[in-house]
């Protein structure tokens, strides 16, 4: 009996190749990366290095020095004696201030003998970021017993690419480069792009090397047995505004001084592992924030994502708003700044909604790719009304409050006009009968997706589609802007904004909860139809308050049922499900932001032990990871006895809204609550962890009146102790009986 012949992968994922064809912003995976990656961030310029030090010496990373969204550097190599060095070790400081790499020579052979023998000569290149130039130095040692003459080399070179030319997106033209020597130290790359503007990289060398080109800078090194030398070049990017570079020294000790400024609450718990990844959250959330004319403002992650996200920002000052609410206030101004005040359908923007998305390279100038300003956002205008409450409620600022209410009144119309096109009650996006819009994102809740929202039997659900945890947003933010209103005095508004988040819930519930599958549904299609899949968006319902706590149960025990929950996080789609896929984006990986935003929620609704098993997961997650860095996503596969989590190959790290999650699960697990009229700190119901006996928070409170505590597990229980306090803040502790 002949066996049938295989069918062709096309025709098996046919109808999923097909969509993915569509997808015109999906960021390919093309090679595994032969070297780990290292990344710096100041402002708008990052750094992607390998563990060498170099740019592209390696597969599988997109490397580069990047800013304003081009990349300005584009290769960068270090060679001695013609050879590769060996690779000692590196490491970014635990401030993300410096990248440090050890290297030695490999064996140099002439005419078939060893010349320099390997481990003879001591390389460390230190690197940093400050004001739009890449700093170097390259210390060389000697630690042989004799004279040494050998070359060291640096090979670079440029191509200008648009960060989505860099993700793999194609371009009929580009515009022209040029390459130039400059005075007897320096090279520059010159780009005159399509747009009109011209970029320009300028790299300078000190001292001068002995030969020189437009790609190669070699130095002819002659080192008496334990003497060591220092060379430096520095790397300028001239794009929207030019740099002024000041000396290697100088420059180190500016960036380490912003680095140790800031007046945010600091954590420290009896665990040492936890304290590693807190700080590298902590440095993280630092590093990929940046000061715009606005204020601060965290940018979503590095490398795709080194930009201001509506969506992204707003979560982070969320999950960071109780230890530094400047991030929350720079976030708002920011966003309202640049709140849509026309209609404009090639970037969706409609007036009130508020910014998805911005870009400055040159094809979003030239429109192609639609994110220059973006609005293709369901989320960001309900989480910006939601957050401008939360942070009234946190700082009692009503001087900024009054200043961004235009702004807040402006979102809160566009959530009940264009925001609602059927007059139902629910957010919603997409076009009726539109299944893919070709200018922007055809999924605009955060599971962005080109498959990612679907039936219960794996179609794709048509628009428009109303999210279950977008409708959570938008009940939330109703209700705290109900409290601002009041507070501004605007009664009627108030009572109105009241009225109409209870209507949401009761509709909501009636709506978004299943029997059949015992949660809220993934959402609504345009049909009205119920999307019958069991996704950790019903999750993030919980922390809105807008689930009934007798709901609220059932969603608590699924999310750590074992369809749901890998032992790394609660994954984005439980297994069992027609799309789950343990390695997809979005139908089956953990997202520790989403989780985050889940714990909380469980906390909310008094389901401590639930929530304490998602922080638990999470954090034995960032205790395998590089760095003790949680990624922005990793693989949804089962957890195993003494072997970590499953990487996920594209994900950007440092993400912002990943590095702020364990914050706000310790967040959740104290039950902190901030009353400034009071000048009180609550902790509602803490809970320790049970990997953490202790947990110190030091300058905790409101400007002017702050507290140092300790809170330490005693017995099964939670004491609490006042170890300082400054401005006369008060501190309680509230114990009271579950919601649920």
């Amino acid at each position: 009996m002949r066996a049938e012949a295989p069918r062709p992968q096309s025709e098996i994922l046919g109808p999923a190749l097909d969509a993915l064809a569509e997808a015109p912003f999906y960021i390919p995976s093309t090679s595994p990366s032969a070297r780990p990656r290292r990344t710096l961030k100041h402002a708008d310029t990052f750094a992607i290095f390998d563990s060498h030090g170099d740019m592209g010496a390696s597969a599988g990373g997109p490397d580069g020095l990047f800013d304003h969204d081009t990349r300005f550097l584009s290769r960068l190599e270090l060679l001695i004696g013609g050879a590769q060095p060996l690779l000692l070790g590196s490491g970014v400081r635990d401030d993300n201030v410096t990248l440090s790499v050890d290297l030695t020579n490999a064996d140099i052979y002439e005419g078939g003998h060893i010349v320099l023998p390997r481990d003879t000569i001591h390389v460390v290149r230190t690197v940093y970021l400050w004001r739009g130039v890449a700093y170097q130095r390259i210390a060389v040692s000697n630690h042989g017993d004799s004279l040494l003459s050998f070359t060291l080399t640096l090979l670079f070179g440029n191509d200008f690419a648009d960060i989505f030319e860099v993700r793999g997106q194609l371009r009929p033209e580009r515009g022209e480069t040029r390459e130039e020597l400059r005075g007897d130290n320096g090279v520059s790359f010159v780009y005159h792009g399509l747009d009109g503007a011209t970029r320009r990289t300028e790299l300078t060398f000190e001292p001068a090397p002995t030969r020189r080109s437009t790609s190669t800078a070699i130095y002819e090194m002659r080192l008496a047995p334990g003497r060591s030398l220092s060379l430096f070049f520095t790397i300028e990017c001239h794009g929207s505004k030019s740099p002024k570079r000041v000396g290697f020294f100088k420059g180190l000790k500016s960036a380490n001084r912003e680095r140790k400024s800031g007046s945010a609450t600091t954590i420290e718990t009896s665990n040492e592992v936890l304290n590693e990844a807190l700080r590298r959250a902590t440095a993280d959330l630092h590093m990929l924030t940046t000061r715009t004319a606005e204020g601060p403002y965290p940018y979503a992650g590095t490398p795709w994502f080194s930009t201001t996200f509506g969506r992204d920002g707003l979560i982070t000052a969320i999950q960071t708003l109780w230890f530094d609410p400047s991030v929350a206030k720079g976030v708002l101004l920011r966003l309202a700044a640049y709140q849509a005040a026309t209609t404009d359908d090639s970037s969706d923007a409609q007036p009130g909604k508020i910014l998805h998305e911005m870009r400055g390279g040159e094809m979003a100038a030239l429109k192609e790719v639609p994110f220059g300003l973006y609005y293709g956002s369901v989320d960001s205008t309900p989480l910006f009304v939601l957050l401008a409450g939360l942070y009234t409620q946190r700082t009692g600022d009503e001087r900024t409050l009054r200043g961004l209410w235009p702004a807040i009144k402006r979102a809160l119309s566009w959530m009940e006009t264009e925001g609602d096109p059927d007059g139902d009650g629910f957010l919603e996006y997409g076009k009726k009968g539109t299944h893919s819009l070709k200018t922007g994102l055809q999924h605009q809740g955060w599971k962005d997706s080109f498959d990612a929202i679907f039936h219960a039997d794996g179609r794709l659900a048509q628009g428009p589609i109303a999210l279950a945890e977008v409708q959570g947003y938008a009940y939330a933010a109703k209700r705290a802007a109900a409290l601002c209103a009041r507070r501004l005095g605007e009664a009627e508004l108030a009572d109105e904004l009241d009225r109409s988040a209870t209507a949401l819930a009761a509709r909501f519930d009636e709506c978004f909860w299943s029997d059949k599958i015992g949660l809220y549904v993934l959402g609504l299609d345009g049909d009205k139809k119920p999307l019958q899949v069991r996704a950790s968006n019903a999750g993030q319902v919980l922390w809105t308050g807008i689930a009934r706590p007798e709901r609220a149960r059932k969603v608590g025990d699924a999310m750590v049922s074992p369809t749901f929950f890998s032992g790394w996080g609660v994954r984005t789609v439980a297994k069992g499900e027609a799309r789950y896929n343990p390695m997809s984006y979005h139908n089956g990986s953990v997202w520790p932001h989403d989780n985050s935003l889940i714990s909380l929620g469980l906390a909310r609704y008094g389901l401590m032990a639930q929530a304490q098993r998602v922080f638990e997961a999470n954090f034995a997650a960032a205790s395998y990871m590089d760095l003790r860095r949680l990624p922005e996503l990793f693989c949804g596969f089962r957890r195993r006895r003494g072997a970590g989590p499953t990487l996920y190959p594209v994900a950007c790290t440092p993400q912002a809204w990943a590095s702020g999650a364990l914050l706000l699960m310790l967040q959740a697990s104290l039950g902190l609550e901030f009353d400034p009229a009071t000048k009180e700190i609550r902790f509602r119901n803490p809970t320790l962890p049970a990997f953490v006996d202790q947990i110190v928070l030091r300058r905790a409170g409101f400007a002017g009146a702050h507290v140092d505590v300790a809170l330490r597990r005693i017995a099964g229980h939670v004491s609490l102790r006042v170890l300082r306090n400054s401005g006369e803040a008060k501190v309680t502790m509230i114990l009271a009986d579950n919601p649920v």
